[in-house]
Order: structure tokens, then C-alpha cells, then sequence
């Protein structure tokens, strides 16, 4: 630019000095209709020159006031955005430090302005969630909902966020129909996937649960433990729900059906023998189980047995007893034991079992065998010591 002004410069002097130079002083008429202008060049030279000047003094101070009058205009225009910005960061963090009712008030503050309508109140619904205000969560869920967005803008987060919002506050059926809404993305997200089965349970669609699970065995982010519970609720849903539809003949149909892989899984057997047991249905739990109590079962298997509600479970009693025939100071065996006697309402057995089981060199018993021991006594009249067990309750582990 400079040197741009430097040429100009030298240019013009040099227009104004060369008829100087030679004794010359050059002269320019301008004619427009009836009206005339004369100059000589030297006088020309100078007016565009300093009208040069002056444009370009124009031009910084006018770019100067459109470049004051913009930025003045724009904090002004968007100070409401600015705001909200402010107020949505800060209600993120407060959400995030477990400050529920100081984020609920900034993200509902942050809502419009910011134009993140839908996330600012799916947040500040799931802080009042937090706080158990559901006429609170109900109404920002409301607001949320009339802001449509697009899984693409929005993310397929929101909708999760809402789903789970949906389920805690029971509105099952506007949560099932967002969930079919975004149906096509169970088999790409296992956040989705895990509230489609936990929404098919509550519904009672344990088939469908039962079939989503073959899918969710196959993540590695889901926990064995969320798996396990899935199984026990939909395999004993599906169960019920065919001996009582139809008959123990659909039932066994179907139990035969499963694969045999499906069948060994420990919570899918004891849900349907849970099904047996409640139909008083008792040669096929014998046929199940009767194999593992012959061998070394684990804890966790007897603390599954223990709780079915077997009416005559004398051929497992009596392989339980074998057991105890070579480790008479087994724990895990005194207290199925206990507990089968229990079922069966062999008040003497138990009691003997679990009297057994509290004495032992090493104690290992739990709460559960305090409990029934207690009702044991208590179908006794034993009430002194059915109380005293019951207390002991209070400092076992």
C-alpha cells in the first residue's frame, strides 16, 4: 500500500513539474451542456490529489464507525444468547457436581435463548428426577417434546436420556412409542438395546425380552450381573405365562426347544424350575437337578435351590444328605438342607440342619438361614428363639 502511494505520488509531481520544466503551464477545458470548466494541469493535478487524500481519509474513518456501529449492535442483539450460554454451562457443571435444583434452575433459564431447547430441558428434567419432583420432570419432558429434532442434530443420546426419563416416571406408553420411533438403532447402540429389554419386561413381553437377549449376550458392555437379571425375569415371565396360557405341555414343548446351550445357564434352569415348583410339578426339577447334587456343586447353585419352592423334594434331600455323609461339616450342605426340610415342612429336619450348620468349628451361614431357621421355630412355638435369631439378623453380614 505504501508503495502503491509512494508511485502515485512521484507520479502527480511529475504531471505538475513537467510543463514547468519546459516554461509550459498546459491548460484543461471541460464542457457539459452549457456549462464549463477551465484549469490549467498544474491546478488539476493538485485538486485530484488532495481529493485523493480526502477519499481515503473517508473511507478509515467510516470503516471505523461500521466497524464500531456492528460490534455495538452485535452485543447488544446477542446478549441474551450470551447469557444463556453462561447459564447452560454453568447448570452442566452444577448437574454434574450433584447440585440438582441449582441446575435445574439454570438449564430452564438457558432453554430458548440459547437455542438448545430440547437438551436443556431433558437435563433439567432429569435433575428434578433427581430431587423426586415428577410434576417437575413431567413438565420439562412436555417442554422437550415440543421441541422436534433429529437424531443428526441432536444426537441419539437425547433420546436415550428422555427414554430412561420416560421409564422412571412410568409413562410406558410414550416411552414404548419413542422407542419404535428409533427402533432401527437397537442393533447399532446397547444403551437403546438394554431399555428395550427393560421396557419389554415391564410390558410383559417376555418373549420379545427373551429374544432382544440373544443380541445383548453379545456386548461386552453389559454386565454379566444385568444379564443374569434379564434372564431370570423374562425365561420365568415366558415360562408363566405359557403353563398358564395354555398348558405343561406348551411348557415342556418350549423347554425342550431351547438350545442346549441356553438351557445350562444357570438363571435360565432355575426359572424354570421355579415355574415347576409353583405348579407343584415335581419329576422334571428332580430330573434337572438331581445330577448336580450328586456331584460337588458350587454355592451359588445350592443358594438357588434353597429358595424354590419345592413341596417334595425328598429324592433331592436324600442326595443331599449323601453329601453330608462325607463332609458332615459342610456349610453349603448343612444349610440346603435347612432349607429343602423347610419346603417340605419337616420341621425337626431343618431345625437339626440348621442348628448344625450355626455350630460348626468355622460359622458360615447368612441372614437367609437365620430366617428360616427362625420360621422354623416359629411353626414350633419356639418364639423366644425364633426372636433371638431374627435380632441376630440385625449385625450378620
Amino acid at each position: 500500500m505504501k508503495r502503491l502511494f509512494i508511485f502515485l505520488l512521484i507520479f502527480f509531481a511529475a504531471v505538475a513539474i513537467s510543463p514547468l520544466l519546459i516554461n509550459e503551464k498546459g491548460y484543461i477545458l471541460i464542457a457539459m451542456g452549457d456549462i464549463t470548466i477551465e484549469s490549467t494541469v498544474v491546478t488539476a493535478t493538485i485538486m485530484l490529489f488532495l481529493t485523493f487524500i480526502a477519499l481515503l481519509l473517508s473511507l478509515k474513518v467510516f470503516k471505523g464507525s461500521l466497524n464500531f456501529g456492528l460490534t455495538t449492535w452485535n452485543k447488544i442483539a446477542f446478549a441474551n444468547r450470551r447469557r444463556a450460554l453462561k447459564n447452560l454451562k454453568q447448570g452442566l457443571s452444577a448437574y454434574v457436581l450433584e447440585d440438582y435444583a441449582q441446575a435445574e434452575q439454570l438449564l430452564v433459564k438457558a432453554a430458548e435463548p440459547a437455542q438448545f431447547e430440547q437438551m436443556s430441558y431433558l437435563i433439567a428434567a432429569a435433575a428434578a428426577e433427581k430431587q423426586a419432583l415428577p410434576a417437575n420432570t413431567k413438565h420439562y419432558l412436555k417442554l422437550a417434546d415440543s421441541y422436534s429434532d433429529t437424531v443428526k442434530n441432536s444426537g441419539l443420546e437425547a433420546v436415550i436420556v428422555k427414554a430412561k426419563l420416560l421409564l422412571a416416571q412410568e409413562l410406558y406408553p410414550q416411552a414404548r412409542k419413542l422407542i419404535d420411533e428409533y427402533h432401527k438403532h437397537i442393533g447399532h447402540d446397547t444403551r437403546l438395546l438394554s431399555l428395550e429389554i427393560d421396557l419389554c419386561i415391564i410390558e410383559q413381553r417376555y418373549q420379545a425380552a427373551v429374544d432382544y437377549l440373544n443380541s445383548a449376550r453379545k456386548q461386552k458392555n453389559i454386565t454379566a450381573e444385568t444379564i443374569t437379571a434379564w434372564e431370570k425375569l423374562s425365561f420365568y415371565g415366558a415360562f408363566n405365562q405359557l403353563i398358564t396360557d395354555k398348558d405343561n405341555k406348551a411348557l415342556t414343548d418350549y423347554w425342550q426347544k431351547l438350545p442346549r446351550k441356553i438351557k445350562q445357564i444357570e438363571s435360565v434352569l432355575f426359572s424354570y424350575c421355579r415355574v415347576l415348583a409353583e405348579q407343584n410339578i415335581i419329576e422334571p426339577i428332580n430330573k434337572l437337578l438331581l445330577p448336580a447334587l450328586k456331584k460337588d456343586a458350587s454355592i451359588e447353585f445350592l443358594h438357588q435351590l434353597r429358595v424354590l419352592p419345592i413341596s417334595k423334594p425328598d429324592e433331592l434331600i436324600h442326595a443331599v444328605q449323601k453329601q453330608l455323609h462325607q463332609h458332615p461339616q459342610s456349610s453349603k450342605w448343612l444349610s440346603c438342607l435347612g432349607h429343602l426340610a423347610y419346603h417340605s415342612k419337616q420341621w425337626a429336619m431343618s431345625e437339626k440342619a440348621f442348628n448344625s450348620l450355626f455350630n460348626i468349628e468355622i460359622p458360615d451361614y447368612d441372614k437367609q438361614d437365620l430366617i428360616v431357621c427362625a420360621k422354623v421355630k416359629s411353626e414350633q412355638n419356639d418364639f423366644q428363639g425364633a426372636n433371638n435369631l431374627l435380632l441376630k439378623t440385625i449385625s450378620t453380614v
